[in-house]
């Protein structure tokens, strides 16, 4: 009976997100405790503590460290979906930290930061951001990143991260840069 209802929000998931989850079925399969604990990991995030292009900006760069399209586009999709405008996401995904706006650029150059261990880099940051969005603002930020890696890690480690993709924002292929973790 919970095997068929988790089936059914899976199913739900790809339709809404025109995304393959066949990893997730796997998992479904093997581990549904596992599977089960691990459909929570997203809702970890506070998406009340910081602004959505500050979060929007440590998803993605995440995802960016661990995909080439199909993670990264439902993070974008997500992302639209959230309220960040196209013009952000657009700047986000080719690492445009001018064009990406303030908000957006603290996270992404806090998030780039914390990727490449670069903690002289990161502390002024990390000090910002708890300035302008307190603790749970900084916890939501770490929390965003964090989380964003897991889906493609999981994806890629179970044998399904096989197919690159153009990621698009409104319909339109968009340049990303290619981020690599240290």
């Amino acid at each position: 009976m919970l095997r068929t209802l988790l089936k059914g929000q899976i199913d739900k998931m790809e339709r809404t997100w025109g995304y393959d989850a066949a990893y997730m079925r796997f998992l479904l399969r093997a581990l549904p405790l596992s599977f089960l604990k691990f459909g929570f990991v997203s809702q970890m995030v506070d998406r009340k503590a910081a602004p959505g292009e500050a979060l929007a900006a440590a998803g993605i760069a995440g995802t960016l460290i661990e995909d080439c399209g199909p993670c990264t586009q439902i993070s974008v999709d997500m992302a639209a979906a959230g309220g960040v405008k196209p013009q952000v996401l657009r700047a986000i995904l080719a690492g445009d930290v001018v064009a990406m706006g303030e908000t957006a650029a603290l996270a992404w150059r806090f998030t780039n930061a914390s990727l490449a261990r670069d903690m002289e880099a990161c502390d002024p940051l990390r000090d910002e951001i708890v300035r302008r969005w307190g603790e749970a603002g900084l916890a939501a930020i770490s929390l965003a990143l964090t989380t964003a890696r897991m889906y493609p890690t999981l994806k890629y480690a179970l044998g399904y991260g096989k197919a690159c993709s153009r990621v698009t924002v409104e319909g339109q292929a968009t340049p990303v840069v290619h981020l690599m973790a240290a």
